[in-house]
């Protein structure tokens, strides 16, 4: 079938008023519908039964290289590999297990990583040769180009994190072989990712992999006798272990935006973010925070830590991403607990693997929205950041004005469902205001983003009548969001120009519930300035 007969499917018009296709990569798919609107039904996805009869009775798994344990798994063509993204920038892991299925002869297979990093750009590669026929996931810098631009042979589906688990446990993706990155493991495929010469925290983004996948693969450099003491992940659900080398380079955890700002406008927007949260009335004992490991929103942290410390306050449970800066607060006696759901620096993996009081979680447990609760809505204020926002508070976290798609989705869509959400971003990056009519690509609906703080104002979403009267007496510089817009265009001369999109579908964004929120257009190579 012709890539373009493969991407000719019916569009439909959904809830948010976007257009997106009603079926993704030969599966039917669902419209959004609204926020809370689609009830899921059945039961969860369930892999194959194993028996005991066919594993080593002496618990020993191992297998002598990727190559053999995954034809061992009856790789075949077509089938979805999955990978998580603990070592983030430094993982080898991921790309030498497709390189090992291309050495097997293996074409068309989906790649399902819970992220990706500039150190999976040799999967363009493979994508080029057939080995990977598309990837569901996020796609950043030069995996982003290649969807973008068309030449991906199926579409692009970018979920959260809580939305990957959703996938998996419903059964919307089948995986079937997981392989797992292991920081120390045993021979019979017990797992840890917080231990070991390249210990990364947590192990969480794989967990749902190791429970619902049909074979399980196991990669470690540091293997120890039984028992792997403490195991995130549990070795009866393993089939292999394979000791190599390296699993990769845990200095590179520390990638992307993991240091503070030192741009005087961030550290403003930063200071009127702990200032809101405190002024209004969030900030008290026993509260909860969580903020991400970018500039803007490390330095909150130091910003809010100071007000907690003058108030006398302590918080009852910070939200990461894991940093230093959290580790700090931890030590200091801030907050009773951390609950990590990865690490962002070597600080953070150090605390997450000697303190009890920084704790492990899961997707499952933080983000997961078909499950009974998760942790996301129980955290009393939440600071993000967006590429757009536009008029109506919608965000766009995926693409840039350009259409370009250069970041995943993160846990940021199941962070909206916090009880303050705010989102601080500059008000124009390169001269390219931030605040638009309507955002290009849709990943949160306005509904959910409670405030907007830029340097040249702050503004809630009048759907939060409750904050406007907490605030009334406050002194910060309370705006329409529709105000900082037009003072940002007659600074930097004009909105910013509509890209110029194609018609063709190369991705869908998914909501949490797995409805499609909105499609992702090609990007034309001329009006690519990449």
């Amino acid at each position: 079938m012709s890539v373009g007969k493969e991407r000719s499917a019916d569009f439909v018009v959904n809830a948010a008023g976007r257009r997106v296709p009603v079926v993704v990569n030969g599966r039917s798919a669902v419209p959004f519908a609204g926020v809370g609107a689609s009830i899921p039904h059945g039961p969860k996805h369930g892999p194959p039964i194993r028996s005991t009869a066919d594993y080593p009775a002496d618990g020993d798994k191992r297998s002598p290289n990727l190559r053999e344990a995954l034809e061992r798994c009856g790789l075949r063509d077509g089938m979805t590999i999955s990978t998580h993204h603990h070592l983030r920038n430094g993982d080898q892991v991921a790309v030498a297990a497709l390189e090992a299925a291309a050495e097997l002869g293996v074409k068309d297979l989906m790649w399902l990583p819970s992220a990706s990093f500039p150190c999976h750009e040799p999967v363009v590669d493979l994508m080029r040769s057939g080995v990977v026929h598309h990837i569901e996931g996020s796609m950043n810098g030069p995996l982003g180009a290649y969807c973008s631009r068309g030449h991906m042979r199926g579409l692009g589906v970018l979920r959260s994190h809580g939305g990957r688990w959703q996938a998996i446990q419903d059964g919307e993706v089948h995986i079937d072989i997981a392989v797992i990155a292991a920081p120390t493991a045993d021979a019979f495929g017990n797992a840890d990712g917080s231990h070991g010469p390249s210990a990364c925290g947590s192990l969480g983004f794989a967990l749902a992999d190791s429970i619902y996948a049909d074979h399980v693969i196991v990669v470690t450099d540091h293997l120890v006798p039984f028992p792997c003491i403490p195991w995130q992940i549990q070795g009866n659900n393993v089939d292999f272990v394979v000791e190599v080398d390296s699993i990769g380079d845990p200095k590179k955890i520390v990638s992307g935006t993991t240091v503070v700002t030192k741009s005087p406008d961030r550290l403003l927007i930063a200071e009127y973010v702990a200032r809101f949260v405190r002024d209004a009335g969030i900030m008290k004992d026993g509260f909860s925070f969580q903020a991400g490991a970018g500039g803007i929103a490390l330095a909150f942290v130091g910003y809010i830590r100071q007000m907690m410390i003058d108030a006398g306050v302590k918080a009852r449970f910070v939200r990461g991403g894991s940093s230093s800066y959290l580790v700090d607060l931890l030590n200091e006696g801030l907050t009773d607990y951390i609950l990590d759901g990865q690490t962002f620096d070597l600080a953070g993996v150090r605390s997450i693997g000697e303190d009890p009081r920084h704790v492990a979680t899961s997707p499952f447990t933080s983000y997961n929205y078909h499950g009974k609760g998760n942790f996301a809505s129980m955290v009393d204020a939440v600071v993000l950041g967006a590429t757009e926002v536009d008029v109506g508070f919608n965000a766009n976290v995926v693409t840039h004005s350009d259409g370009m798609l250069l970041h995943g989705i993160g846990g940021w869509q199941n962070c909206l469902f916090a009880g303050c959400t705010i989102l601080a971003l500059p008000s124009f990056r390169d001269r390219i205001p931030v605040i638009v009519d309507e955002v290009t690509t849709l990943t949160g609906p306005g509904e959910l983003v409670d405030v907007i703080v830029t340097e040249r104002g702050i503004a809630v979403n009048p759907g939060r009548a409750d904050l406007l009267a907490a605030l009334e007496g406050s002194d910060l510089p309370i705006r329409p969001i529709e105000e900082i817009k037009a003072e940002v265009e007659r600074l930097v001369g004009g909105p910013p120009a509509k890209p110029a999109l194609g018609d063709e579908p190369v991705a869908v964004i998914q909501w949490v519930d797995g409805t499609v929120l909105d499609t992702v257009w090609r990007v034309p190579e001329a009006t690519d300035s990449a």
